[in-house]
Parts: structure tokens; C-alpha cells; sequence
């Protein structure tokens, strides 16, 4: 038996080892791993041939210490706001957990003093504790993209730069305007006129972004818009309370919501007024959250497509970290309508 296939048997197969196998020295093992671009191909090929045999893992820990990379990226999360039905963090999370692992990176999840949008984050970056961050609460207007920016930082941003659009790094955001304009055109197609909006509060770059897709599917359909919108806090009592001042002055046949927490406050006003859901006034939420799913009757939501979010992330996020540095790219990807029975029949 031979010393390589011995060690097999007994322990984890070192560099050395994949060395030997291939016929070359330990220093082409350690540029195949970490520097394959140095490597003719038929050598890395032969290289990663003998890594795949063996089942050599390389020691991680001793690559951190040399290359000051510890292979983690930082997000900060925030508590979930009672009174709403949005779990899009959670998909997102997980998501991107999921992306990251694959990659050959994990996710630091770190939180900080809610009243201070920069916490948590200097600690982490004078430790290197993290290879970089993904950001994800720009619809805030919070300052964490120039504050890392100006400590030239890696970063991917979930969102877009809605403070400063000339801003050049790196994002990944969803078309909420798009999205909002195919839930409106829906109940356009299945004959309604009278169509009103629940969204944010006007300091919301999101929420106007998404009322901006319900109002131009309106307009070229030629219908009005006056006294038909409503934009308050994204709870259920918001939603609830701003349907029933929309019922009674401007008599909807239909909602769009810019949230499922909107949404599900409509469909507590029906609820109490004895209104069907989708056969008198339908009802179009966003997210698709797991409510949405379970409710009664269903729900009709627009769903981010937030494994894809995840994907074009970590795919910013490594050409960030790579060597040479890749710059990346805003990208904005378009959500899909998933229809269920809220939307009711046609009503042509």
C-alpha cells in the first residue's frame, strides 16, 4: 500500500499529499487552490484531478491568517415590526445563506442600536471580522452605503441608491413599479375601473416607487386616480382603516396594496362588512408573503424574486472581493404576479 492511500485510511489527505498524486510541488498545489491563474491548464487540471481523488479540503484557517480573508459577510438585521405580515427578510436571509455557503463564504448576521443605522458595523470593519457587508435597508435613506463607501469597504447593496442616484456601487434591487403596474393591469384585464392604492407614507422612495406602477397602468388606461389613493403606515390597522375611508368616499371595486400587511387589513374592512372577497372587491397584495399563501380565500401578490436577489448578490459580492477587483453593476430584476382567488372572476 502506498504512504498516499495509507493516509487516506487514516487521516484527512494533506497538501502534501495532493503534491505527490500529481507529480508536482506543493507550491503548485497552493497556486491551484488560491491562484489558478498562474497555472498552465493541463498542470490545474492534473491538480484538481488528484484534489477531487483524494478528497483534500484546504485548511481554511491557515489560508484566513495569510490572506487576512475570513471568508464572512456581515449583514446587519433588524427586529421585525409587530403588526405586519412581512417575512420578506426571512426569504431573503435565507436566501442568501444559502447563495453564500455555496460560494465558499458564510453570513455574519449582527445587529445594532436601532437608533444609530451605522452600529455594529465600525466594530466588525476595524476587527476584519468580515470580508464585506450586504445592505439592505437603503429605502430608509440611511447613510450605511457612503459611510462604507468611504472606508473603501466592499459592499453589496439590496436596493437601490435612492439618496444619491449618480452613486456607483454596487446594488441589486427589485422593479417595484413594474411589479405594481402588472397587479393593476390584472384587474384592469378582468374588467374594473375603479381600482384604489394603499402604499406608504410620500417619504417612502419604495412605496412611491410601487404607487408610480399602479398610477401609469391607470392613466393609459384612461381611467382617473383622484381620490383613489391613500398612503399610510404599512400595518394591518393602516390598511384596514384607509379601506374603509376609501370604501365609503370613492367606492373601489379593487385594491392594490403596496404591501400583504395593507392588504391583509383590506380584507379585514370586508371582512366586517360583509363583502366577499374577490366576488364584491378583489384585492392585490406585495410580497407574497406566507400569509398571502394561507389566508382565506388566497391572496393575490406581486413576489420579489428573491432567490435570484440573492444569486446577483453574492455574484457582486465575489467579483468585489476577487482578484483583479470586478466593479459590478446596478441590477434590477423584475417580480412576477402570483394570482389567487382575492382577485375574483371577470367581471367583463
Amino acid at each position: 500500500m502506498s504512504r498516499t492511500s495509507a493516509r487516506t485510511s487514516a487521516l484527512p489527505p494533506t497538501l502534501a499529499d495532493v503534491a505527490e498524486r500529481a507529480g508536482v510541488s506543493r507550491q503548485t498545489v497552493s497556486n491551484a487552490v488560491n491562484n489558478p491563474d498562474l497555472l498552465r491548464a493541463d498542470t490545474l487540471l492534473r491538480v484538481q484531478q488528484a484534489i477531487a481523488d483524494l478528497g483534500y479540503l484546504p485548511n481554511r484557517a491557515a489560508r484566513n491568517l495569510r490572506t487576512r480573508a475570513s471568508h464572512l459577510i456581515g449583514l446587519r438585521i433588524q427586529a421585525v415590526q409587530e403588526g405586519t405580515a412581512n417575512a420578506t427578510m426571512d426569504r431573503f436571509v435565507h436566501s442568501l445563506v444559502e447563495t453564500s455557503r455555496e460560494a465558499g463564504y458564510h453570513v455574519l448576521l449582527f445587529t445594532g442600536d436601532p437608533t444609530d443605522p451605522l452600529s455594529g458595523y465600525d466594530d466588525l470593519l476595524r476587527s476584519t471580522a468580515v470580508d464585506a457587508f450586504v445592505v439592505t435597508d437603503t429605502y430608509l435613506g440611511n447613510p450605511q452605503a457612503e459611510w462604507l463607501d468611504s472606508r473603501r469597504a466592499p459592499f453589496v447593496a439590496f436596493g437601490r441608491p435612492w439618496e444619491n442616484p449618480e452613486s456607483t456601487h454596487a446594488w441589486v434591487d427589485v422593479d417595484g413599479a413594474a411589479g405594481c403596474e402588472s397587479a393593476a393591469r390584472h384587474l384592469l384585464d378582468k374588467g374594473h375601473e375603479r381600482i384604489a392604492w394603499i402604499g406608504w407614507r410620500k417619504d417612502s422612495r419604495i412605496g412611491e416607487d410601487r404607487r408610480a406602477g399602479w398610477h401609469r397602468a391607470m392613466k393609459q388606461a384612461g381611467l382617473p386616480t383622484s381620490g383613489l389613493a391613500s398612503r399610510v403606515e404599512d400595518t394591518v390597522a393602516s390598511g384596514a382603516e384607509a379601506s374603509e375611508v376609501l370604501l365609503d368616499e370613492a367606492a373601489p371595486t379593487a385594491f392594490v396594496c403596496a404591501s400583504d400587511t395593507l392588504a391583509m387589513g383590506v380584507l379585514q374592512t370586508l371582512d366586517r362588512r360583509g363583502l366577499r372577497v374577490g366576488d364584491d372587491v378583489a384585492v392585490v397584495g406585495f410580497d407574497d408573503s406566507q400569509v398571502a399563501q394561507v389566508v382565506r380565500p388566497g391572496l393575490s401578490s406581486v413576489r420579489q424574486p428573491l432567490e435570484d436577489v440573492a444569486i446577483e448578490v453574492v455574484t457582486a459580492l465575489e467579483g468585489l472581493l476577487g482578484r483583479p477587483r470586478v466593479a459590478q453593476q446596478g441590477v434590477l430584476l423584475t417580480p412576477s404576479l402570483v394570482v389567487r382567488d382575492s382577485s375574483g372572476p371577470d367581471r367583463r
